[in-house]
This record gives structure tokens, sequence and C-alpha cells, in this order.
């Protein structure tokens, strides 16, 4: 079982045997002061979704400011090195009104109205031995099973300990667990929730933690493979299979992105029954500033795709607005990048894609349906003068779907982030 597994590679567990090791080695030199690094993010963003049919709210269109304060110390001297990490996070409202809220840039008040600002303040405390750290309090992890998003003005925080050790040349271990989320649109600390989009599980479920571990290890140059398992606590549990792989063919580069979750319901089994198994990946082959991707995702067992609400699901067909991971959906993804840098035009980036899926089998029925996206971006990252490393990204997407409501959808995003020291 997964419990059983993850106790016994604990962070505590881990910890204990890094610390054995660790006093075999000299001490690496730190400094707590000169180490430490701060910076300044700021985010502009205006996001208008309409909807283009159904009924309820016709519209969403929102415009804020978010600013985050990225303080991380450096380690205190000797085998067992001590840090404090602080993020402050804020975001000003610059436009909303009633019946327009609901883009998660902004929170909801009960009155259905949003705040002119919200923010909140995130300590980690830190310890480090040889090439293993513990890091208990707030964290924004980018793992397969769990991803925070931060696609809005300041982005989801989760609350708990992650342990992360690199002590033989290649191997990466991750563990820990997580007991708290701050989504992106709040200032409170809250359970974590499932997902329960197009009401593939029931709604409000909550879990007290979740548990995980995994080892990413690097073959060789260009090729890693990854093991992850979870277990969100009486909900499910996941075990991730995933192979990472980029090699030159000709004049340009071939990569592979290759995931397989497993998930099933665990313990009380609160959310009812979860039984998904999830294949995506990606092919894609870069040359001469151009890149094209081909991608698929395969959703197969008698429910969707399971992950925590607000987080980003670990998939290649996750794109702006849809996820194409209902019970029995297949998927296709055709992607082009373009680098206007091979024209002279450097810092200037283009991406356009097409995402279709088919027979999704639409909840509390025996009908399927299928669905579609096409998003379109244009990004330009100042290169020079006194705005030098500002970026503005044009984001457009168009949703449309059988069982879904469709939408049109607009982001404009700018945003630098200044070294403070």
């Amino acid at each position: 079982m997964l419990t059983a597994s993850y106790r016994a590679f604990s962070p505590v567990h881990l910890l204990s045997l890094a610390i054995s090791t660790a006093f075999l080695a000299p001490a690496a030199h730190a400094d707590f002061v000169a180490d430490s690094k701060a910076s300044l993010s700021t985010t502009n963003i205006y996001l208008n979704r309409d909807f283009r049919e159904g009924s309820g709210q016709n519209k969403r269109e929102e415009w804020g400011q978010g600013f985050l304060l990225d303080i991380q110390s450096g380690y205190t001297e000797g085998t067992v090195g001590f840090g404090l990490d602080a993020l402050g996070m804020l975001g000003v409202k610059l436009d909303s009104g009633g019946g327009r809220t609901g883009t998660d840039l902004l929170p909801v008040q009960d009155d259905g109205g949003t705040p002119d600002q919200f923010g909140r303040m995130g300590l980690t405390g830190k310890v480090k031995i040889s090439n293993t750290e513990l890091r208990y309090g707030s964290h924004i992890p980018e793992l397969p099973v769990v991803k925070a998003s931060d696609s809005r003005l300041l982005p989801q925080v989760f609350e708990g300990g992650l342990l992360t050790s690199s002590e033989l040349e290649g191997l990466t271990f991750t563990g820990g667990r997580l007991d708290k989320v701050i989504d992106r649109a709040s200032t409170n600390s809250e359970e974590l929730i499932l997902n329960s989009k197009n009401k593939r599980f029931a709604g409000g479920v909550t879990a007290d933690h979740l548990d995980l571990f995994g080892l990413d290890y690097q073959f060789a140059k260009g090729l890693t493979g990854r093991y992850y398992a979870a277990e969100l606590d009486d909900i499910y549990r996941q075990h991730f299979f995933g192979i990472l792989a980029s090699q030159p063919v000709g004049s340009g580069t071939l990569a592979a992105d290759v995931r397989l979750m497993l998930s099933k319901d665990t313990g009380a089994a609160n959310a009812g029954e979860i039984d998904n198994r999830a294949f995506s990946s990606m092919v894609s082959y870069a040359i001469n500033g151009h890149k094209l991707g081909l991608g698929y995702q395969d959703m197969s067992g008698d429910t969707g795709y399971a992950y925590i609400d607000g987080s980003d699901p670990f998939l290649v067909n996750f794109v702006q607005i849809n996820d194409f991971a209902n019970a029995d959906e297949s998927s296709w993804q055709a992607r082009y990048d373009y680098d206007f840098s091979k024209m002279g035009v450097p810092g200037l980036s283009f991406m356009g894609r097409y995402v279709r899926g088919d027979d999704a089998q639409v909840a509390g029925s025996t009908q399927s349906g299928g669905e579609w996206e096409r998003d379109l971006e244009i990004k330009y990252v100042v290169q020079n003068g006194p705005l030098k490393d500002v970026y503005v990204r044009l984001r457009n997407a168009s949703f449309h779907s059988d069982f879904a409501r469709d939408a049109d959808e607009n982001r404009v995003i700018v945003g630098y982030t200044l070294p403070i020291w």
C-alpha cells in the first residue's frame, strides 16, 4: 500500500539517513545573509471570458495587478544549515463589477462583489544537510501529483513539509505531506478539495492531507525517468510513470514527454468510485526557430481524471480553458511554435495549438460527446533599455463542447521580475 511505502520513506526517515552520511563529508561553506536573494515579480492581467450559450452568467471580465515578493535566505554555516524564506503577495483590483466576477483574478465576496485588494504572506523554514533539504511552510510545487496553478495574479500556495534529496548522482528523491492550500484568488488557508469539473465526482469533498513521494533519475543525457506516488487521504491513490527524452536529429531536436497516471479510490472513498488510467504524450521536433508538436491523451477506466481543485492537472492536453479529462475521452493535439529571433526579432514568439476530444462520457447519463479548443499566443520580451525583461503576452482561446458551455477568452498579461539583491 502507498501509506506503508510513504512511511518507509518519510521525510523524517530520509533526513535521519542524510544526517548519518553527511557527517562523513566535509561541511560546505554557507552564509545565511550573504547567500540570500530577493526579487519582486509584478503581473498585470486582463481576462475576458464570454460564454456563447447556456444559462447563467454570460461573461467574466476583470483586470488586476499582482505583486509577489520572494525572499530566500542562505544557510547558517556547519554540517546542518538552517534558513528561512518568505513570500509576500498582494493583489489589487483595477476593474471588476457585478455580473462579471469569477475569473479567479480576485476573490468573490458573499455579496457578489470583489475587494479592492487582497494579500497573504507565507514563511518557510528550511534545513539542509549535504544535498538533502527539508522545507516546512509554504510551497508552490510543480510535481506530477500536485502542480500549483500560477496563471492568475497570485499563485496557488500549499502548506506542509517537502523534502528533496540528491545524494546519488542523477537521482532526485522528493517526499512529503501537504495539508492546506490557499487558492489563487483567496487569502484563506483551506482543506484540500477534490476537483469535480463536469460533475465527474461529488462536489466539495475534502481531504485532511496529501502524502507523496517520487524519484527522478537521469539515465543519460537527454533521457530522464520519473516515478511518483501520492495519496489524497480517504479519496484517491495515484501512481505516475513518466519519460522525458530529447535528442538531436539532423539539424534539429526531437523531444518526447510520455506520462501515465493510475488513479484509484482509497480508504473511506469519500468521493465514491475513482478508477482512471490517464495516458498522455507529446512528441515535438524543433529546427531553425520552428517547433511542431503532436500530442495524444486517453482516459480509460470507469471515471475521469482526479486531481486537487484549483491545481493544474499533469496532462499534455490541459490547455488554456479545458483539460480533456472526462471518462473514456480520447483527445489529440497539434501545436506549432515559432521563435522570431531567427528572423531578426529577438524576444518575439508565437504559439498556436488545436485540441480535439471525442467519446467523452457525460456524467449522470449514458451519452458521450466531443469538444475542441483552439489557442493562440503572442509573447514579446523587451531585450534592452529601461524596460529590459518586461514581457507582454496576448492569449486567445475558443472552446466548443457538446456537453459544456462554449466560451471565447482573451487575456492580456504584462509582467516583470526585478532582482532586489
